[in-house]
């Protein structure tokens, strides 16, 4: 299945006999103000894990996979995530539909901002929620841990990737008990990835990895300040035909806090 979908697919399938669950993870008084047609909401910008131990971790994957379920997630029917642009809250639910192991999530890219460009409406009309039984399975292929991501300092075969700003990179801003970043982390920020709300194309995202010495043949963990923006790099990647890609969901918050974990400071 692709990953995105433009605003003109969606609004064909709407119109078809199996249409998409659609998602919009905007805060609520913006879902309220207008969304698209037949979507419901689904915030997820408060749920953080900063200890992704075994355990934690578990519990905290099954309970996204309740929210979802909740709001109607089925593996029979594709979900449609979007924000206001392509930006990292649908990106983070788009993650997790996949990690969990949904077999047709999609982002909307450009967002509710290319969808009314497009000249398509948004409405108030709010749909009654059918809650599902679907709590989904986490992929340990799409998602990191402390110990995964110490595991992978120093060998050729794995790239960390900093998608955090400047600042938090070189330590001028530190949203930890430390700051810096994690050794030998390549750096994009994650704004890097879009243009005018839009994912680049595949061969402007591949190019620009390339040239932060993130490699095709690595299997690559993302990172951020608390796994939003690391999803947003995940996708890139992704469409950038990277393979092997995982979401480090504890990130900064977890590693920064961790004394027992090494940091550097990179030079500018």
């Amino acid at each position: 299945m692709p990953m995105l979908m433009t605003p003109a697919e969606l609004a064909a399938d709407l119109q078809s006999s199996t249409p998409p669950l659609v998602l919009d993870t905007r805060p609520a008084e913006q879902f309220a103000a207008g969304h698209i047609p037949t979507a419901g909401h689904l915030d997820l910008w408060g749920f953080s894990l900063i200890d992704t131990s075994d355990a934690p971790l578990r519990a905290f994957m099954w309970m996204i996979g309740h929210v979802c379920s909740q709001r109607g997630v089925r593996p029979d029917r594709t979900v449609v995530v979007y924000e206001a642009d392509s930006g990292m809250r649908a990106a983070r639910v788009f993650w997790f539909l996949d990690a969990l192991g949904h077999p047709s999530p999609r982002l909307l890219d450009g967002g509710s901002r290319a969808w009314v460009d497009e000249g398509h409406a948004l409405t108030t009309d709010v749909q009654v929620v059918v809650p599902s039984t679907w709590h989904g399975a986490t992929d340990p292929a799409k998602v990191a841990s402390w110990q995964d991501v110490a595991a992978g300092l120093g060998r050729p075969g794995i790239a960390i990737l900093d998608t955090r700003s400047d600042d938090e990179y070189y330590g001028r801003v530190a949203r930890a008990a430390r700051g810096g970043a994690i050794p030998g982390a390549a750096h994009v920020e994650w704004t890097r990835n879009l243009r005018d709300g839009r994912f680049k194309s595949p061969e402007e995202l591949r190019a620009m990895y390339d040239a932060a010495g993130v490699r095709p043949n690595q299997e690559v963990l993302t990172y951020c300040q608390g796994g939003y923006r690391a999803a947003h790099g995940y996708i890139a990647l992704k469409l950038a035909g990277y393979p092997r890609v995982r979401n480090y969901t504890g990130s900064w918050k977890e590693w920064g806090d961790r004394t027992d974990l090494p940091v550097e400071t990179p030079k500018a």
